[in-house]
């Protein structure tokens, strides 16, 4: 056909490549078409004539990057909008809202079927070889291109959860995808990859479960199996991997699964704890994974969804726990809950949770990038050593928070000493300001006029050193 074919990603951060937009790059390419790739917004798309522009989104609270990035090049193809389409997790949970600030009508859900894209052939497009290549000409590159096969051996889930938009992106669950075909492909089109990234959101939820962990090993991805690989003359051989990203479901989790994973080269095995009310079962398979030995560990931790600060903080301490009488490394992974219909980071689940306490958990996490780290010391320093010291925590001064060494500092002392000396009436009315005056110009109103002595020397704490634009927030938002 020889159609020029763009694909953008929008500009926002992301670890992982576009899958849908590698697998259209290979649909395309399949049909003789020149495909080209650019992430955000670039002046020089304007000076090509496309067939066909391809805009990929994420997630919803990324909504306006999206649509700027839509309308941007909406005006690449003046009024024939027939050649822009639109796909993906954002498109396909909010269509009608993207339709009305956009005026393009997206794709929604998978390209699992025959001409979805075409009507002249039958080929389909999540089937596709993804293309490997397809960033090879853009200054922006993805950290696990080069080293690491991306893939489904199954696809949806079973369960229906409330903050999970998978039931809406992939509502049939197929138990079965057979990835060894998928991986040779890539292997034979793109080279061998080090590393095996599945995005199955509910693995174990599979019959043919068995069946999949012999298809890994076959693939090459048996536990302790070895990368070996040339480079500049010299034989280099590391450690290979199995990641199932989205984690695993410990409800479903039996000693059968446990003994299965231990035999493929799984670091690490990803377990949610989004709920305390799952402990023992969450603590039960976490032994079931000690038992056969299985060391390293991830742990996805949701909060700010039907939960408590001091909730999060015994979930992450459990796992320190287990740490340490098990010998296990279990790294935590908090993630903030944002409604699926979110545009922005800013949901607070109120009277829970409150913008000072979301905000403090995320300075923590934004020190520590992300990660709940295994050590017991770092975490006490880190999260406090008990819920009472955590709220504590979550009160203090962004400029002390994020500032701490491993030994309390002065300024950190002379904070602590007056927080201690607060009432508890005291401490809720410090709470209240600290959430309803963002802006630095209301803050320093609300300080200036306090007439309790108390509480104005410990808000001086907050106020920027500098003075700061009277529109500027006093802290970033929440993310």
């Amino acid at each position: 056909m020889n159609r020029n074919i763009l694909l953008v990603e929008p500009g926002f951060p992301t670890k992982f490549p576009p899958l849908g937009l590698m697998k259209i790059s290979s649909y395309h390419k399949e049909l003789g078409d020149k495909v080209t790739f650019i992430k955000g917004t670039k002046e020089e798309a304007f000076y090509t004539y496309w067939d066909r522009i391809y805009i990929s989104t994420v997630f919803t609270y990324n909504w306006k990057i999206t649509v700027d990035t839509i309308l941007y090049y909406k005006n690449a193809v003046k009024d024939d909008l027939s050649r822009i389409v639109v796909g993906g997790i954002l498109a396909s949970l909010m269509p009608n809202a993207l339709w009305k600030a956009t005026g393009i009508m997206p794709k929604v859900g998978v390209l699992d079927k025959p001409k979805n894209l075409d009507n002249d052939n039958d080929l389909i497009v999540d089937k596709m070889i993804p293309d490997y290549e397809l960033f090879d000409n853009s200054p922006h590159k993805y950290s696990l291109v080069d080293n690491s096969y991306f893939g489904y051996s199954t696809r949806g889930c079973i369960r229906k959860c409330k903050f999970c938009g998978v039931p809406t992106l992939e509502p049939k669950f197929i138990d079965y995808c057979g990835i060894k075909p998928y991986i040779k492909g890539i292997a034979e089109r793109h080279g061998e990859k080090e590393h095996l990234v599945l995005f199955d959101n509910n693995i174990l939820a599979s019959r043919r479960f068995e069946k999949i962990i012999r298809d890994i090993i076959d693939l090459g991805f048996k536990r302790d199996a070895r990368f070996t690989y040339e480079k500049n003359e010299r034989t280099f051989s590391r450690q290979r991997h199995v990641d199932f990203n989205q984690g695993t479901d410990a409800r479903l989790m039996k000693e059968h699964h446990v003994k299965l994973l231990s035999k493929i080269a799984l670091h690490p095995l990803r377990i949610a704890f989004d709920h305390l009310k799952d402990k023992e079962i969450y603590e039960e398979k976490i032994r079931l994974a000690a038992k056969y030995d299985i060391r390293h560990l991830s742990n996805y931790v949701l909060y700010n969804y039907d939960d408590t600060p001091e909730d999060l903080w015994q979930r992450l301490k459990i796992n320190i726990d287990l740490n340490k009488e098990l010998g296990l490394k279990i790294y935590s992974f908090p993630m903030k809950y944002i409604p699926l219909n979110y545009q922005n980071r800013s949901y607070i689940d109120e009277p829970r949770w409150n913008y000072q306490y979301v905000r403090g958990v995320q300075r923590i996490l934004n020190v520590l990038k992300g990660t709940v780290m295994t050590s017991e010391d770092f975490f006490y320093r880190a999260f406090g050593n008990n819920k009472k010291e955590f709220i504590e925590i979550l009160h203090m001064p962004e400029k002390i928070l994020m500032h701490r060494g491993k030994k309390l500092q002065s300024e950190e002392k002379d904070w602590v000493k007056k927080f201690r000396a607060l009432t508890k009436n005291e401490k809720k009315e410090l709470l209240d300001i600290l959430c309803k005056n963002r802006a630095v110009k209301k803050f320093r109103i609300a300080t200036s006029s306090q007439k309790n002595n108390k509480l104005k020397k410990i808000l001086e704490y907050y106020i920027p050193p500098i003075p700061e634009n009277k529109n500027k927030q006093l802290f970033a938002d929440i993310n």
